[in-house]
């Protein structure tokens, strides 16, 4: 019998009452496998029904520690709890299962209950009506919203699509299909859905909240000012509205408005660590340091185990973890209900402290766990990336470019910078950014869109690259003017801009296609630091390649190889900068990138650390320094775990 089998068979066990055989049937698919998590998730149900609390307990805590944000195993834990008559433990478990996952009915009927019963009749009222609001939803809907909570991205849009087919304008399908474009990266879509939902149901909070979600993920940041502005204008006093429009503010660059309204619902909510550490992340993007530290250390003081505000010290660069905050971190990574994402910013905090006290084999075992955990929730291949860079190599000929010469938008305004995370890119961009006809603006997501758009819809087939030959001159100075005016709201008034996406290196074909005139410099630091650097960066989103050390060396090998290919078919395209070149010779490297994008010399690019520039990557603390070799092999007392890198990159290593 297969796995499968078993399980349905399991499943029928249970379901006609028959739990010790139910019980045996799991315990033979843990035989072949003990971390299986749906087999681990029936015993645990068959062993609670067998009054044995003791095994389902050890069942459950072998699942959370498995898949710690399974909603499915807390709402048994929940009920598990009750057997035993612990009603507080049973509402926190109830409480976490509707967290991880918003379509379970059972538990909101529980926390209803047992809030009522402690006399929290507002908290009851809240979990009765997300009951109620379930009971109403098509099944069809609760199935999608199931689906998507555990991952299985695929069958629900697949059930999400058949059952708007069917009822275009519910916009509670619309808003589904839309978190599903999200997590799978198709933001344009996502976007259209969610504004044509608020369009049908303008009262409806939720949707107007995910439209803004939806608006900033595309960077679409002053429009999701606007959309927060008014909300906010609805009920001003509303701390989740004020939360909301601070966040978009400080996007916009109103940095003294956002921080006012942090302030106010700090007032209302003064131990709300999500708004503390919010509060944080926008003091460290104007260079308020030590009141960074203070708001992300008062989040911590109000949850212990709050991943988020440990790893925002970490990733300050600069901080230095105290004794005490050492060990803080390891006691709340060694509980086995911690959140998964607490986990991983925790492993990735202590990795960093621990590497800043030279305890570098402990250090890698985080950093190493942070990953693992990270790379387990990924659908990154390494083949499926070589081979899309490969495409790259094959498509964007010579005569390519020859057929389309004279195309394209000819703004000479945009400068790329890009190349691999941690090479040194945001230097890069606050040294020319501190020039007076240029300005710094973000890791752009434009031209991932567009390349993304040119893909098209056919599921299992890519049109990308391949339809670049057979574009129109029209449609290629379309989309170059598209660029230009889509990306003129992050600008300041300079003739030049800067975008940032180390990404963009896959598409230069595409860049040169749509705006010739561009400028475009490659930043490239060495293999060993700049891979090991990434290795270490929890990044927001976007760069799944960091998460394994042999799929960072391999996609740094695809890029250089990559990179020459570009140098080959458009020779002077591309400015290389090498970040060890930038540290040896500081004004000659400067010189060489100004001379490249043919504007005059300026002191204030020597002294690009004194910029008071807003700066929201990895890198905002250490180019407020003047320039030093800190992160130069960096890598080098981890170099005993350090082989399959080492074998990724092959001769470059």
């Amino acid at each position: 019998m297969t796995r499968e089998e078993q399980l349905k068979s399991v499943q029928q066990k249970l379901q006609t009452g028959d739990f010790a055989a139910g019980l045996a049937g799991a315990e033979a698919v843990l035989a072949e496998n003990d971390a299986d998590g749906e087999a681990l998730y029936m015993a645990a149900v068959a062993a609670r029904y067998l009054r044995d609390f003791e095994a389902a307990s050890h069942y459950l805590n072998q699942l959370h520690a498995a898949m710690p944000e399974y909603g499915r195993a807390w709402q048994e834990e929940g009920h598990l709890a009750l057997a035993r008559g612990d009603d507080i433990a049973a509402l926190d478990a109830f409480s976490r299962a509707t967290r991880y996952n918003p379509a379970l009915e059972a538990s909101f009927r529980e926390q209803a209950r047992l809030l009522r019963a402690t006399g929290r009749t507002v908290e009851a009222q809240a979990a009765a009506m997300q009951q109620q609001r379930l009971a109403r939803l098509p099944r069809e809907l609760v199935a999608v919203t199931n689906h998507l909570a555990e991952g299985r991205l695929m069958r629900a849009e697949e059930i999400c699509r058949h059952y708007l087919r069917q009822h275009p304008r519910d916009v509670e399908g619309m808003r589904l299909l839309a978190k599903i474009g999200i997590e799978l990266g198709i933001l344009d879509d996502a976007e259209f859905l969610l504004e044509s939902a608020v369009a049908f149901a303008p009262e409806d909070i939720q949707l107007r909240l995910d439209y803004i979600d939806a608006l900033r993920r595309r960077q679409n940041f002053e429009k999701a000012r606007k959309e927060s502005e008014a909300l906010h204008e609805r009920d001003p006093d509303n701390p989740l509205f004020q939360s909301r429009l601070a966040i978009e503010c400080m996007q916009t660059g109103e940095y003294d408005r956002g921080l006012e309204l942090f302030d106010r619902v700090l007032e209302k909510l003064p131990n709300d660590p999500a708004n503390l550490t919010s509060k944080g992340h926008a003091l460290k993007t104007t260079g308020a340091q030590q009141e960074a530290i203070d708001a992300y250390r008062k989040a911590i003081a109000a949850k212990p185990d709050h991943g988020d505000a440990w790893y925002a010290l970490a990733n300050l660069k600069t901080y230095r973890f105290e004794k005490g905050e050492v060990e803080a971190m390891r006691e709340q990574a060694a509980r086995p209900d911690l959140a998964f994402m607490d986990r991983v910013h925790l492993s990735f905090a202590l990795g960093k402290a621990l590497e800043d006290r030279g305890e570098y084999e402990a250090s890698f075992g985080y950093y190493d766990e942070g990953n693992r955990l990270k790379r387990a929730q990924t659908r990154y291949s390494a083949d499926s990336m070589s081979a899309e860079l490969s495409r790259q190599r094959e498509i964007c000929t010579p005569e390519l470019f020859e057929k389309h010469k004279g195309a394209g938008h000819p703004a000479p305004d945009p400068i790329f910078i890009l190349g691999l995370p941690r090479a040194g890119s945001t230097l890069l961009e606050q040294i020319l950014a501190s020039h007076s006809q240029i300005d710094g603006t973000l890791e752009l997501p434009n031209i991932l869109a567009l390349a993304h758009r040119l893909r098209g819809r056919r599921a299992g087939h890519s049109r990308y690259p391949e339809i670049l030959h057979d574009l129109t001159a029209d449609q290629l100075a379309k989309f170059g003017e598209e660029f230009i005016e889509s990306t003129r709201i992050h600008r300041q008034g300079a003739p030049f801009f800067i975008d940032k996406m180390p990404n963009n290196f896959r598409h230069i074909g595409l860049i040169h296609l749509i705006l010739p005139n561009a400028k475009i410099i490659d930043a490239r630091r060495a293999p060993m630091d700049c891979c090991f650097s990434g290795f270490k960066q929890l990044f927001a989103e976007g760069q799944e390649f960091t998460y394994g050390l042999h799929e960072i060396g391999r996609y740094y090998a695809d890029y250089v190889e990559l990179m020459d290919h570009w140098d080959t078919v458009l020779p002077g395209k591309v400015l290389r900068v090498q970040h060890e070149d930038v540290l040896d010779d500081l004004e000659g490297q400067t010189r060489r990138m100004l001379d490249f994008l043919e504007v005059p010399f300026e002191e204030a690019c020597l002294s690009f650390h004194k910029s008071d520039r807003a700066v929201r990557t990895a890198s905002s603390e250490q180019v407020r320094e003047p320039i030093n070799r800190k992160g130069q092999g960096a890598w080098v007392p981890f170099e005993p775990w350090l082989d399959p890198l080492k074998d990724a990159l092959g001769d470059l290593a």
